[in-house]
C-alpha cells in the first residue's frame, strides 16, 4: 500500500470493476488525475500514453475543450430531462436524427441508455418484444460467440461469452443464450486450414447449433465486428460473409455490436462498413461522445419499430425506459462529438495513421514470445505465444499477459492484457510521432516481460 491518504482510502472504501481484487488489496492501484492529448498522468506523477483510449472509447483524447463548452452551456440551458411520456428535448431529437441518417443498413429508430450494456440489454429486450407480438412467443434464444463481449447487465452478461462473468455469478441464465466458437484463427485453425475454410466451418457450426435447437426457437445472433474484450480479435477472411446468409436463412436476426468500433475504429464510420454487415439491429456507445458523457444507443430496423407500436396498443403503453438515457447533457455532447468527426475528417484520420500503427506492432512479431499480430484501422491484437513454432501457448499460471501490461506500465503505457492477448485501441487523434514512441515503449516491456518470464522457467528447472 502506497503511504498516501487518496490510495489507502481506495483499498479501503472503492470496489474496483474487472479486478484482481486480491493484488488490489495487497497492493494497491493507480489513480489518474490529469489527462492531455492521448496522454494521462496519475497521482504520484507519473506519465502515460493510453494505448487503451480509456476502456477503448476516449476517441478525441484527454483534453478536447470543445466538449466541456458544450457540455457546460447544456448545463445552463437544460440541465436535465427525460424522453417519457412522449416528451423530450431538443439534443435527443438532434441526435436521433443525425444517427438515423449515418447509421448502416437504413436503420432510423433510435432508442438512447447510459451505457453500452445498457444498449445491448435493451435489444435483447426489443427481440423479445417483437418476437411475442408477431405471434413467435418460443423464439427467444441468443447466440453470443465464445470471448464475445456484450456487456454486464444479466441479460447481456450471459450473452457473453466470458467465463470470468460467469463464475459465481449464477450465469448466463438458462435456456436463453448459447454460445458458438470464438474465432481465432490463428490459434484455433487446423494444420493447413485456410481462413476461408476456417470461416465456413464457423458457419457449418452455426448452422449445427440452429439444427440442433430449432430455428423456430432462435431469435437473434450478437457479434462485434471486431471483437474487444475477446483480444482486439479480427474475423478472419470470409467471416460475416459465411456467417450472415446462415442467419438470414433461418430468419434470426442480426445485432452489429458497435460499441467500441462505432465512429470510425475501423477505418469506416461502422465496422459495418468495414466488414460488409447488414444487421437489424445496431448497438453503440463509448466513442459517440469520445467518453466524455456516459451514452449509448440502439438503432433499430423499421421491421422491430412497428412491433413497438403494435405492442403499445396492445398493452397501452412501450414499457421500457432509463431516467437517465437520453440525457440532454450527453446528447450535447454526442452531437458536438459527430460534428468534431466531421469537421477533422476523423475517418480518413485513422486510415492516415493506421498503417504506422499496424505495421509498428507487425513489427513485434519477431520478438521471441510474440506468435501472431492482427489489427485493422486503430485496433488491433497481439497474440503472445511461449513457442511460436508450436503455437504452444504459455502455461496459465505464467500470467504472461499481466506480466506484460505491467511492464508496460512501468514504461509509461497502458494497454490491456486479455489472456495472453494485448489489445491496443489507441485515440483516434494518436499521430505516428505518437505511435512510434507507443512501439518503443512496448519493445521494452516486451523485453523486460520476456527476460522475468525465462528466469522464472529457469528457476524452475
Amino acid at each position: 500500500m502506497r503511504p498516501n491518504h487518496l490510495h489507502e482510502a481506495d483499498i479501503a472504501h472503492l470496489v474496483h470493476q474487472q479486478t484482481d481484487m486480491v493484488a488490489f488489496n495487497a497492493n494497491g492501484g493507480r489513480i489518474m488525475v490529469e489527462g492531455n492529448g492521448v496522454r494521462i498522468r496519475d497521482s504520484e506523477g507519473r506519465e502515460y500514453i493510453e494505448a487503451m483510449a480509456g476502456l477503448w472509447c476516449a476517441s478525441l483524447g484527454f483534453s478536447e475543450k470543445r466538449l466541456a463548452e458544450v457540455a457546460y452551456k447544456q448545463m445552463l440551458k437544460l440541465p436535465y430531462y427525460h424522453t417519457f411520456f412522449g416528451k423530450g428535448h431538443e439534443p435527443s431529437v438532434l441526435l436521433a436524427e443525425k444517427l438515423a441518417a449515418m447509421a448502416p443498413n437504413g436503420l432510423k429508430h433510435v432508442m438512447f441508455q447510459c451505457s453500452g450494456s445498457e444498449a445491448n440489454d435493451a435489444a435483447i429486450k426489443v427481440i423479445w418484444y417483437h418476437n411475442n407480438v408477431r405471434g413467435r412467443p418460443n423464439k427467444k434464444k441468443i447466440i453470443g460467440r465464445i470471448r464475445g463481449y456484450h456487456g454486464n447487465t444479466v441479460a447481456t452478461a450471459s450473452l457473453s461469452g466470458q467465463p470470468h462473468m460467469h463464475a459465481d455469478f449464477d450465469l448466463p441464465l438458462g435456456g436463453r443464450f448459447m454460445h458458438i466458437a470464438n474465432p481465432n484463427v490463428y490459434r484455433f485453425a487446423e494444420p493447413g486450414e485456410s481462413e476461408r475454410a476456417f470461416s465456413a466451418r464457423m458457419a457449418a457450426e452455426l448452422e449445427e447449433l440452429i439444427a440442433r435447437e430449432g430455428a423456430d426457437t432462435i431469435a437473434a445472433f450478437f457479434a462485434e465486428p471486431v471483437q474487444g474484450g475477446g483480444g482486439a480479435l479480427t474475423p478472419p477472411e470470409g467471416y460475416f460473409e459465411a456467417i450472415q446468409p446462415v442467419l438470414k436463412r433461418h430468419d434470426i436476426l442480426f445485432v452489429a455490436d458497435e460499441v467500441i468500433c462505432g465512429f470510425g475504429r475501423t477505418g469506416h464510420m461502422w465496422g459495418s462498413d468495414t466488414y460488409a454487415l447488414k444487421p437489424d439491429i445496431v448497438t453503440c456507445a463509448k466513442q459517440l461522445t469520445a467518453s466524455y458523457q456516459p451514452l449509448s444507443a440502439t438503432i433499430i430496423s423499421d421491421e422491430l419499430h412497428e412491433s413497438l407500436v403494435e405492442g403499445s396498443k396492445r398493452n397501452g403503453t412501450f414499457g421500457h425506459g432509463f431516467t437517465y438515457g437520453g440525457h440532454p447533457v450527453a446528447c450535447a455532447v454526442a452531437l458536438e462529438t459527430l460534428a468534431i468527426y466531421e469537421e477533422r475528417d476523423m475517418v480518413n484520420h485513422v486510415r492516415q495513421v493506421s498503417p504506422a500503427f499496424l505495421n509498428g506492432l507487425a513489427a513485434f512479431r519477431d520478438h521471441p514470445m510474440v506468435g501472431d499480430v492482427r489489427g485493422v484501422g486503430l485496433i488491433a491484437g497481439v497474440e503472445l505465444m511461449a513457442d511460436k513454432t508450436t503455437r504452444t501457448p504459455f502455461d496459465p499460471k505464467a500470467k504472461a499477459g499481466i506480466a506484460v501490461m505491467n511492464a508496460a506500465e512501468e514504461n509509461g503505457l497502458i494497454i490491456r492484457a486479455i489472456g495472453d492477448r494485448i489489445a491496443f485501441t489507441p485515440p483516434l487523434i494518436m499521430t505516428e510521432t505518437d505511435i512510434a514512441e507507443m512501439c518503443e515503449r512496448f519493445g521494452r516491456a516486451l523485453d523486460q516481460a520476456w527476460g522475468s518470464l525465462r528466469g522464472v522457467a529457469m528457476a524452475a528447472e
